[in-house]
């Protein structure tokens, strides 16, 4: 654990140092308040120990503002205080201030120690609810079988890049994809081969838009969708063109066989001008796309066609 102290004391400093480096921590010393929220800003402390006096900026100010950068940052680091000041109303100042805890000075580094125990429990909790609220983040946004953006991301995702287009006043295209015949490769082959079929076609999309601000999600059943960013119609169809004849040349191994299948594509895009009328400018930018991927069907599949 990172510990920042911040002492304007040096003998003070010093051994309070030496007490969190004995316990196996690793010490981050600051002469002052104004040092401390500036080492604060560099180091990113898994806890603070701060003086309550100091000169510059005093323990209570700097706690003010160490709660403010977190706050910003969305996180928490809990605040001891370090004081010869027991009076309550030093203590309540500090804790309403945005600090966790209190140490009399000097400081016993038995309690020290134990107060270093109690803060590193609670590190290790927030590291273990961070991992767990990221993995709920990731269920909730992924598609569970294809491990790609879900239609929730999808939809939220093509929100967001309209508003960007229409404020750098950029083209936004968006593809539709379908698996062709998919549902009799379904029967034929069962459900198993089916999903392994979905998690390849996935596969081999994801590896066929290359740049960081394109997403492919999966749209519903067999159905795909990508996001375009910053790309005219044109391009897009380049890219369409490109995922399809890298899944027509896809092999999907089952077993006793390889098989393979082929996608329609209907692509279509939007200049926006404004973020005004947002909701009926997407929902027309996907019914193009649709068209589209209509027509490629009924023109025999396997093929990219666009709706102006």
């Amino acid at each position: 654990m990172k510990v920042l102290v911040a002492d304007d004391a040096r003998s003070s400093l010093q051994l309070i140092s030496a007490y969190i480096e004995e316990a196996g921590h690793q010490a981050v010393t600051a002469a002052d308040g104004m040092a401390a929220v500036e080492q604060f800003k560099r180091e990113r402390p898994d806890l603070v120990l701060l003086d309550v006096e100091m000169p510059r900026l005093n323990g209570i100010e700097a706690a003010r503002k160490i709660c403010r950068l977190c706050e910003q940052q969305h996180d928490w680091v809990p605040i001891v205080f370090l004081s010869s000041l027991s009076q309550s109303k030093h203590i309540v100042e500090g804790i309403e201030a945005g600090g966790d805890d209190y140490l009399t000075k000097p400081v016993d580094p038995t309690v020290l120690n134990a107060k270093l125990k109690a803060m590193q429990r609670i590190a290790d909790m927030r590291a273990r609810l961070e991992t767990v609220n990221r993995q709920l983040k990731e269920m909730a946004e992924n598609d569970g079988l294809t491990g790609i953006a879900n239609r929730r991301r999808f939809n939220n995702v093509l929100i967001r890049e309209f508003r960007r287009a229409a404020r750098n006043q950029n083209h936004l295209s968006m593809l539709l994809l379908d698996i062709d015949h998919f549902k009799s490769f379904n029967d034929t082959h069962g459900h198993q081969t089916g999903d392994d079929c979905l998690r390849a076609v996935a596969q081999t999309m994801s590896d066929s838009v290359r740049r960081g601000g394109d997403m492919v999600a999966r749209y519903g059943g067999e159905e795909f969708a990508v996001i375009l960013p910053e790309t005219d119609l044109p391009s897009a169809m380049i890219v369409a063109e490109n995922i399809r004849s890298n899944v027509a040349e896809m092999n999907v191994d089952v077993g006793h066989s390889i098989l393979s299948v082929t996608v329609s594509c209907g692509a279509a895009s939007i200049a926006p001008s404004s973020s005004e009328c947002l909701d009926q400018h997407i929902n027309n930018l996907i019914e193009r796309a649709d068209q589209g991927l209509y027509q490629a069907k009924e023109k025999g599949r396997n093929r990219v066609q666009c709706i102006e």
